[in-house]
C-alpha cells in the first residue's frame, strides 16, 4: 500500500492515471461497435498515420499534437470514404494508407538528421510525455462520449448491427460514422503519448474482444469492455512502475492476458 501511495505522489503518475483511465473508457466505448462492424483496422491505420504526422512535425519544429490531430482527422474521413466505397478493397486500402504513413515517417526522420529522442515517446509511449492538457482533453472526451451513449444508445445499437435498416428508419448513419471516426482519431492522437502510436490500437480492440467473449448483449459488452479497459490499464500502469517496464507495452500485454483468460473461460462453459 505504501508503494502505491508513493507511486501516485508523483505528479506525472497522476497525469498518466487520469488521462489513461479516460482514454481507456473512450477506447472501450468505441471499440465494441468498431469490432462488431469489422472496422477495428481503422484504429491501426490512424495510429500509423499519427506516427507519420508526428515525425513531420518534430522535424519541422512545430507542435506535434496539433499537426497530428489535423492529419489524423483528415485520414479518418479518408478511411471512412474508403470503407463506404464498394469499388475498392477497403481493408487493402487502409493497409496501404497505414504502411505508407509509416514509411513517410521513417523517411522524414532519416532526411531530418536521424531519430529525434522525443519521437520515442510517441512511438512506444511515455508517461512523462502526458501533460495536464492531455489529461483534461481525455476527461472531456470521455464525458462527451458517455453522454453520447446515454442519449443515443438505441441508435448506436441500430447502426452497429444493421446500418441499412437504421438508414431506412431515418437514422443518419453517415453522421454516426463520422462521429465515431472523429472520436477514434482523437483517441489515437491523445493516447499515443501514453501507449505509443504502434500500440494504441490494442486499447481499442482487446477490451471489445474480451467483452464479446464474456457477454451476450450489446449493453453488457459495452459495460464489461469499459471495466476490462480500465482494470487492464490500472494493472499495467502499476506493474510498469513497480517493475520499471514500458507502460504502453505492459498495458497491452495485460489486455492480452485478460483476453486469453476470457477465451479459456468461454470454452470451459
Amino acid at each position: 500500500m505504501s508503494t502505491l501511495v508513493e507511486m501516485f505522489s508523483y505528479d506525472f503518475m497522476v497525469r498518466a492515471l487520469v488521462a489513461g483511465v479516460a482514454i481507456a473508457l473512450v477506447a472501450a466505448l468505441i471499440g465494441v461497435p468498431l469490432v462488431l462492424r469489422r472496422s477495428s483496422m481503422i484504429g491501426d491505420g490512424l495510429s500509423h498515420t499519427a506516427f507519420g504526422a508526428v515525425a513531420v512535425a518534430l522535424v519541422a519544429g512545430v507542435m506535434p499534437t496539433f499537426l497530428a490531430l489535423l492529419i489524423v482527422l483528415m485520414a479518418a474521413f479518408v478511411i471512412l470514404w474508403i470503407s463506404r466505397n464498394r469499388k475498392v478493397y477497403s481493408d487493402a486500402m487502409i493497409a496501404v494508407l497505414s504502411v505508407s504513413s509509416l514509411a513517410v515517417g521513417v523517411l522524414v526522420i532519416s532526411l531530418g538528421g536521424g531519430v529525434n529522442i522525443d519521437l520515442n515517446s510517441y512511438l512506444f509511449g511515455s508517461i512523462l510525455a502526458v501533460g495536464w492538457m492531455d489529461a483534461v482533453m481525455s476527461v472531456v472526451l470521455a464525458v462527451m462520449v458517455m453522454i453520447l451513449y446515454i442519449v443515443l444508445f438505441k441508435r448506436i445499437f441500430a447502426v452497429t448491427f444493421d446500418a441499412e435498416f437504421a438508414q431506412s428508419v431515418g437514422v443518419k448513419v453517415g453522421l454516426f460514422d463520422a462521429i465515431f471516426a472523429l472520436i477514434c482519431a482523437v483517441v489515437v492522437v491523445i493516447g499515443m503519448k501514453l501507449l505509443g502510436a504502434l500500440l494504441i490500437s490494442g486499447l481499442i480492440i482487446f477490451p471489445a474482444l474480451t467483452a464479446m467473449r464474456l457477454t451476450k448483449s450489446f449493453k453488457c459488452a459495452i459495460i464489461v469492455g469499459c471495466i476490462v479497459a480500465v482494470v487492464a490499464f490500472l494493472v499495467g500502469l502499476i506493474l510498469s512502475f513497480l517493475l520499471t517496464l514500458p507502460t504502453g507495452a505492459t498495458v497491452i500485454v495485460v489486455n492480452l492476458v485478460i483476453f486469453l483468460v476470457a477465451v479459456v473461460f468461454n470454452r470451459c462453459l
